[in-house]
């Protein structure tokens, strides 16, 4: 199981590489069979290849991200972070408050990423 400071290290990789628009970097952070449900309740992203797709498309909306809180870890191979997607919609700017619960395997890669928001976390600024 990866220690408790490789896991939030991961996560902060995610939010950094995320916000330099570094998909190939967001993507290297994942299992290969690691799965992406984002929002939870569509149907998982399961594969390198499927997980590519969704973080190509989703860096090429120029969405921001930034903590809301600190990123928390566990007892498990598990750890969870509350932060804010910034984006431009057609309507005008969006704002989104997500909370990310990610999965990893010994190697501190993730095994999944779950994204909880629903319609009523989703605000125009």
């Amino acid at each position: 199981m990866p220690s408790e400071a490789v896991m939030k290290q991961a996560m902060q990789a995610y939010i950094d590489t995320y916000n330099r628009a570094d998909a190939d970097a967001v993507i290297a952070l994942y299992a290969d069979d690691a799965t992406v449900e984002d929002p939870v309740g569509t149907e998982p992203k399961v594969g390198k290849a499927r997980i590519a797709e969704f973080y190509k498309m989703a860096i090429a909306t120029g969405a921001r991200l930034s903590l809301a809180a600190p990123i928390r870890a566990s007892h498990g191979n598990a750890a969870a972070m509350a932060f804010d997607v910034l984006l431009d919609m057609p309507q005008g700017k969006a704002l989104i408050r997500v909370i990310d619960v990610m999965t990893f395997n010994e190697e501190g890669k993730f095994t999944s990423m779950r994204a909880y928001w629903g319609p009523g976390d989703m605000e125009m600024v």
